[in-house]
């Protein structure tokens, strides 16, 4: 899984924390997840995502698939797998680069869109998926497919908003490291797709989510900005996410003043009856990964504990905390006695300051790396400290993330610098830290790793 596995591998320490990071990976595997959690019995679709439920198939003449992220295409195969020719017409939004682009699995098209920022191609897309959503009718079925990344990828501006002005708003929120529901209050309400407005598109066929949550909490309504879930923001709400994060994108401030003030209609609420009974099935989330990581280190001999699923915050703030409590298990055997394998998810983020390479993960790792050499009682040396984005790209780069020791950082200065200048990936790649796996073909978002092998008396 990672290209560079030989050369990072450099102690059984090392090898625990990337078979980890691999196992949670490939257990977030979308076509498996979905698989797992949809069968056909008789004349019922059944879904089972802790909580089981039937669709009566025979109740429809069409079966619509519509949707999109990265993870998008393993949920597609899952279904088709499943139903076959029973599957009418689809269409789902996938990244440019993905090898299956501009064909099909089965009747269900696989467009390109653009991430992290939309595209032309992805509104162009949209716009094709929106025309279906607008032929279902009652006796037609909508399979909506909702995986991490669809936020972007799903482009379709709402009034005279253009795909450049989408762009402007969503470059600027990032860079501010706004989280994502803040980017998604604006997001829904400069779309005619997001927010629930994809099942409102549909009416009044029936709609049933199937997510991959790249999202802490997994909530329908973050999950690609839940284009099949109920919106309980308003224009207001964006507009001080704008104002809170200092963004200036004055076409979609204009826009969002406008139905603030009325002249717009507002996204779909909790009352719309058009999404108040969408169920959304979650097949696979950051705890996927987390346990699957875990199984991982139990077999390797090292007990795991999962520290949290729901990380949040700027990346490098959240480094110190981890390593402190890698350290105490070391130091203490608290939380868990080593050899042990300290785990969390979650979603960070950077506030982009510099013109640098790196993500969130790399500098969470390389803000760890400094935490390990600082250490005075050199307690930390022997810890190994690895984080992921789980599709692959941290960030905007073509790094996965990075694994990091007390040796990475030599020069504490310099790695300050290269924070500073917001080139993490730049400075761990030239220390042979990068993690490198190219699409993975799921988005569950960040996986963190923190190896303890022992104690240190």
């Amino acid at each position: 899984m990672f290209r560079n596995r030989a050369t990072l591998a450099r102690s059984p320490a090392h090898e625990v924390a990337l078979d980890c990071l691999a196992a949670g990976i490939r257990g977030a595997d979308p076509e498996r997840a979905t698989r797992d959690a949809v069968a056909v019995t008789g004349a019922d679709l059944e879904i089972d995502t802790g909580d089981r439920s039937f669709v009566d198939l025979s109740a429809f003449d069409r079966i619509l698939v519509l949707g999109g992220g990265k993870a998008a295409p393993g949920v597609v195969r899952a279904l088709d797998a499943r139903l076959g020719e029973r599957i009418t017409d689809g269409l789902v939004v996938v990244p440019e680069d993905h090898a299956d682009v501009g064909g099909s699995i089965g009747a269900v098209a696989l467009e390109a869109g653009g991430h992290p920022v939309p595209t032309p191609a992805g509104a162009d897309a949209t716009e094709r998926l929106l025309d279906l959503a607008e032929s279902a009718d009652a006796s037609t079925l909508v399979l909506s497919v909702v995986t991490g990344g669809a936020s972007a990828l799903l482009a379709s501006p709402a009034g005279e908003l253009a795909v450049d002005d989408l762009r402007e708003v969503t470059r600027g929120l990032l860079d501010a490291g706004a989280d994502i529901e803040a980017i998604n209050a604006v997001r829904k309400h400069a779309s005619r797709v997001k927010g629930g407005r994809l099942a409102a598109a549909a009416a009044p066929a029936t709609v049933v989510g199937l997510a991959v949550s790249d999202v802490v909490g997994d909530s329908p309504s973050v999950i690609g900005s839940g284009p099949g879930a109920p919106d309980a923001t308003g224009y207001d709400d964006a507009l001080a996410v704008l104002s809170r994060y200092a963004v200036d994108a004055p076409a979609v401030r204009d826009h969002l003043e406008a139905g603030a003030a009325g002249e717009r209609p507002e996204t779909p609420g909790p009352a719309d009856p058009a999404v108040a009974d969408v169920p959304t099935h979650v097949v696979a989330g950051a705890r996927t990964a987390i346990d699957a990581a875990a199984d991982a280190a139990a077999e390797r001999g090292y007990e795991p504990c999962v520290l949290s699923s729901r990380v949040q915050g700027e990346a490098r703030g959240a480094a110190p905390t981890h390593v402190a409590v890698a350290e105490e298990a070391a130091a203490s055997g608290d939380p868990v006695d080593p050899p042990a394998v300290l785990l969390s998810g979650g979603e960070t983020t950077v506030d982009v300051r510099g013109d640098g390479d790196g993500g969130p993960n790399t500098e969470f790792a390389l803000e760890a790396a400094r935490s390990l050499s600082a250490g005075v009682d050199r307690v930390g040396d022997g810890l190994v400290v690895a984080a992921v984005d789980t599709d692959g790209r941290d960030g905007a780069s073509d790094a996965a993330g990075a694994l990091v020791d007390s040796g990475t950082v030599t020069d504490d200065a310099e790695a300050g610098d290269a924070l500073a200048r917001n080139d993490s990936l730049g400075y761990l790649a030239a220390r042979d830290a990068a993690l490198t796996t190219g699409p993975t073909g799921t988005n569950v978002n960040d996986l963190r790793v923190l190896v303890v092998p022992g104690r240190r008396d």
